[in-house]
């Protein structure tokens, strides 16, 4: 079922303001082929760049942008790459205090090795780094509780379930709300392992794939269902440039995606993310939190880079003006 949302009328103000991402912080190096090569196959680069990334961290920053007031939970080593990540953070006017700074000479700091071909598909490469090694002692718990929202993503989880670990803890504990984007690393342990989120989630955020990973079910409409009914209140899957999938319970509504010229859908799920809390933080109902998620993602992939398009305040109400 289709429908086109109304832009939204009135804005209400969360009674809390502040949003914590807490996932893996990423240096991400950019490579733009000509093609994303497989086994065996040659391919070319044109261009490279560097990026901070980080699923987490790219939604918190497009929050941030909006004008919400957020922070980050996460770890980096003492180098460069950590260097580059904190810098980038803080002056994106995100709070910084409790990203944790290790000291051994040597930690790295997590990297993904990004490959973008012609059309803004990507392949993906992660090297965690101290990502993985986040314990309870580097979360205060009274920032967590003080916060309207902690917006979770996946670790890596290659040398350690440390980080996974304390995301559970925080999740059973707090007394903010949840919104979880599982990622493929964590769609891939199913449900149960999952159920420490799910059931406390505000919203789970999930991509049609990692549904069906998640949930071990083919159609989309059960799957969100099975999610609502582990206990999360809204679900929203990301389908991409079929847009998104809605349900709450009662709402179970598709909203097709803005159609623009993409140039790199690197962050675009993260950008998504950032469009819906926005709405959902202030008041908005399910079906426009989405389109607001579809507005932004849609202006994100226009430019290079995982933050590189992620709108401000102005462009955002620009394009749903513009509807």
């Amino acid at each position: 079922m289709t429908k086109q949302p109304q832009p939204p009328q009135n804005k209400t103000p969360p009674t809390h303001t502040t949003v914590l991402g807490f996932g893996a912080l990423n240096l991400d190096r950019i490579y733009y082929v000509d093609r994303i090569v497989r086994p065996d196959e040659e391919g070319f680069i044109s261009s490279t760049e560097n990026h901070p990334g980080g699923s987490a961290a790219n939604t918190i920053v497009g929050l941030s942008r909006l004008g919400t007031e957020t922070g980050y939970i996460g770890k980096v080593a003492g180098d460069e790459g950590g260097r580059i990540l904190l810098d980038d953070l803080s002056s994106e006017v995100v709070d910084t205090t409790s990203v944790s700074v290790t000291n051994n000479q040597n930690d790295r700091s997590g990297e993904c090795l990004i490959m973008v071909d012609c059309s803004g598909d990507r392949g993906i490469l992660v090297d965690p780094g101290v990502n993985d090694t986040i314990s309870t002692a580097d979360v205060d718990m009274d920032q967590v509780d003080s916060a309207a929202l902690i917006h979770m993503t996946s670790f890596v989880c290659r040398n350690s379930d440390t980080s996974f670990k304390t995301q559970k803890h925080v999740a059973a504990s707090t007394t903010a709300d949840i919104s979880l984007d599982p990622g493929t690393l964590y769609a891939e342990r199913g449900m149960e392992a999952l159920m420490e989120f799910i059931s406390r989630a505000r919203v789970v955020l999930p991509s049609d794939n990692e549904l069906k990973l998640m949930t071990g079910c083919e159609d989309i409409q059960e799957g969100a269902s099975m999610l609502i009914d582990a206990g999360a209140q809204w679900v929203a899957v990301k389908l991409g440039a079929d847009g998104c999938y809605v349900a709450d319970g009662r709402i179970k509504w598709h909203i097709p995606a803005q159609n623009v010229n993409v140039v790199d859908t690197t962050g675009a799920g993260d950008a998504f993310n950032a469009g819906f809390i926005y709405g959902m933080l202030h008041g908005m109902d399910i079906v426009t939190c989405a389109l607001i998620g579809n507005i932004t993602a849609s202006i994100k992939i226009t430019k290079r880079g995982a933050r590189g398009g992620l709108p401000y305040m102005d462009q955002l109400d620009a394009a749903i003006t513009g509807l």
